[in-house]
């Protein structure tokens, strides 16, 4: 941590709109009317999950209850109760009252106690956030940024009238409560929306969506069987042709003088095991017409290149896609490397439009098998090996299979496949062939796609205008703030004791405290 100006300089500095001051105000040090309290290191042998009292750390406030509990020795001074005012001294320096009743203060948060009666503590609370805020935009860090409580001690605070302050408070809290109720409801819209969704997408795998057309086009729709049947021809028939080309390859390498390596022989195709009970158990029911089919029959699927410094010296520099690239239904190309690639390497490693990408493994549960459409936006792409490239044959469309793997039932599905009895869980290249996906006529799957497309793309246009008004919320908190700051807020009153009167009291306050102690 490396915070080069003191909070004053900062002040002082003029760069953030809420630290400023109505020229009838003072300033006064919080040190000056409130005491600023460190917890304590407590031992993490003696944390629980659910005896003792809660513990309160960094990750804690501005909750309303803890992770964890602690059941070892403490002092009486570490003791927190509900409406305390706390601060996390590293991170994002959140101050927030505690609400979670009795509980002890850790480490690296701290606690403020108003000791003087000539500020308002909701006063105090709303004015500290915007110069933590400041502060946390002025510390350098390599890591995490840390705050010290000599830092929080010399905050030079706005100091109105104390009848002002009160007016102030009520005033905030009043326009607060009306913007707390417009953001509910704009979180309900939104969380409404994502339930649509989810039932959207599990309605298009049910066949619901396309019921209409089924019915009108029964007599033109194949049987499952024969949908399955054709997909094994076609699988069979793209083998058949990579195995011609791969010998006119070999003879062509043997005619140069077999320079390099020789080309690699494509693999047959595996045979699929048919879905057992236990895997169709918690999937859809597929309308009549329908089936369900293994990836590894309806696509061709296959690793990508591992990385290593061998492959500096290759002259053949390939863009290179990673998992960082590929998030759920999204590519992020802001950042794409470069690695160097064997010729005979391309047939199997390089991208073409309509590939299905998926993630093999994460840190996070969530994310593994996100899953994303290639769309040929830089050309000559390549994969690395944490992401599955799954090629559909003429028979599967790429945004259907990719639609069902983002549905509730798909990631569900995922989720089972990539789970393992050690705990871990990831996407192995088998994992990958053998994942379930609906299949119905190429006709059906485009109108499925079509349907979708139109109402998820009014849905997101909806989230978009949600976010928009929340971001809107967010900035009218701000400029209540600041209208507050600058005394416009509320009307001023001649009954008011004047700021430098009450500067005044604050300081003899300190001295007699002072003189006591001594």
């Amino acid at each position: 941590m490396a915070l080069g100006l003191t909070p004053q300089q900062i002040v002082e500095s003029g760069q953030h709109p809420l630290l400023v001051k109505a020229a009838h105000w003072g300033r006064v040090f919080l040190k000056e009317i409130a005491s600023v309290q460190n917890g304590a290191a407590f031992s993490s042998s003696y944390f629980t999950e659910d005896e003792g009292l809660p513990l309160i750390r960094i990750r804690d406030v501005g909750q309303q209850e803890t992770e964890n509990f602690y059941n070892g020795p403490y002092g009486p001074e570490y003791i927190v109760n509900s409406g305390d005012l706390l601060i996390g001294m590293d991170g994002d320096f959140r101050c927030a009252f505690w609400n979670g009743g009795k509980a002890v203060l850790n480490q690296r948060v701290c606690r403020v106690r108003l000791k003087s009666d000539l500020m308002e503590e909701k006063f105090l609370y709303f004015c500290l956030q915007p110069y933590l805020d400041a502060i946390h935009a002025h510390t350098s860090s390599v890591t995490v940024k840390h705050l010290s409580s000599r830092t929080v001690e010399n905050i030079p605070l706005p100091l109105p009238p104390l009848g002002e302050q009160k007016r102030i408070v009520a005033k905030i809290e009043e326009l607060f409560s009306e913007l707390d109720d417009s953001v509910a409801n704009l979180e309900t819209a939104r969380a409404r929306l994502q339930s649509y969704r989810q039932s959207l997408l599990k309605h298009a795998f049910e066949g619901r969506l396309t019921e209409q057309w089924r019915r009108d086009h029964v007599d033109e729709l194949e049987g499952a069987d024969q949908l399955l049947q054709r997909i094994r021809e076609e699988r069979q028939a793209r083998y058949q042709q990579q195995l011609e080309d791969w010998k006119a390859e070999v003879a062509q390498w043997e005619a140069d003088g077999k320079p390099g390596k020789k080309p690699r022989k494509p693999k047959e195709p595996k045979k699929q095991a048919a879905p057992t009970e236990e895997e169709l158990e918690d999937l859809p029911v597929l309308p009549s017409g329908w089936s369900w089919v293994r990836l590894g029959e309806a696509a061709e699927v296959a690793g990508g290149i591992t990385k290593n410094p061998k492959r500096q010296s290759l002259d053949n520099k390939r863009p290179f896609l990673r998992v960082g690239n590929v998030y759920a239904n999204r590519l992020e190309m802001g950042e794409v490397h470069e690695i160097g690639v064997e010729e005979s390497e391309l047939p199997q490693v390089s991208l073409e439009d309509g590939d299905l990408l998926v993630v093999e493994g994460n840190g996070s549960v969530d994310q593994i098998g996100r899953v994303a459409v290639w769309d040929g936006r830089v050309p000559g792409a390549v994969h690395q090996n944490h992401l599955i490239r799954a090629r559909p044959t003429s028979l599967l469309r790429s945004f259907f299979a990719l639609w069902f793997r983002l549905s509730k039932q798909g990631r569900d599905h995922i989720m089972r496949v990539a789970s393992s009895t050690s705990g871990l869980h990831t996407l192995s290249l088998s994992k990958v062939e053998n994942l379930l996906v609906p299949i119905c006529s190429v006709q059906e799957q485009e109108l499925v796609v079509e349907e979708l497309e139109v109402k998820l793309g009014e849905m997101e246009e909806a989230e978009k205008t949600i976010e928009n008004s929340l971001q809107q919320m967010q900035l009218l908190r701000q400029c209540i703030l600041k209208c507050a700051f600058e005394g416009r807020l509320v009307a001023q009153s001649e009954d008011d004791e004047p700021a430098a009167d009450l500067l005044t009291r604050i300081h003899g306050q300190e001295q007699g405290a002072k003189e006591e102690k001594a």
